[in-house]
């Protein structure tokens, strides 16, 4: 008889978490794919007047109205002009404790990472000069270092916002 009961047996699965990965310039992130609706291609989207610089506007997306962020510019990047290979990534995102949908624009969609919980690595602390409030934590995976993001952190406006923030919710 085995000293692992069937519960116990389950508990590697649950170690193992998927990442939806992307690139921005030469950088990989990743996000949670539990968080992930879809994936579309770059589209125009409604400007909304007087957002911050990284909301590009909004899209109807079967019938719901979601912001679309520049990924880039809300994590301190400078802009880059969207190309063929640019994708929009629609995650479910947690604000207290209401789900809500945002999109956000990356450069390009790279892969699916599956990674053992446990190699996982905490954010180093950067000191007060640097701002680590979206990353959630690090991973290598095929030769390259992987920043995990908090997802529900990228829908939250800055202090720069300009009051959207109960339009788009």
């Amino acid at each position: 008889m085995s000293a692992v009961s069937s519960s116990e047996s389950a508990l590697p699965y649950a170690d193992i978490g998927e990442y939806m990965a992307f690139a921005l310039g030469a950088e990989e992130y990743a996000v949670d794919i539990l968080r992930v609706q879809e994936i579309r291609g770059w589209e125009a989207v409604t400007r909304i007047p007087n957002s911050p610089s990284y909301v590009k506007g909004v899209l109807n997306l079967r019938g719901t109205i979601i912001p679309v962020f520049d990924l880039r510019q809300r994590l301190g990047m400078p802009f880059r002009a969207y190309e063929k290979e640019t994708a929009v990534i629609i995650l479910t995102i947690l604000d207290g404790e209401k789900r809500r949908s945002i999109g956000v624009a990356v450069d390009r969609v790279s892969s699916v990472l599956s990674s053992a919980r446990k190699h996982i690595q905490t954010t180093p602390n950067f000191g007060a000069q640097l701002n680590a409030d979206f990353i959630d934590g690090l991973v290598t995976a095929n030769g390259k270092l992987v920043t995990l993001l908090k997802v529900d952190r990228l829908g939250c406006f800055s202090s720069e916002g300009s009051g959207i923030e109960s339009e788009l919710a």
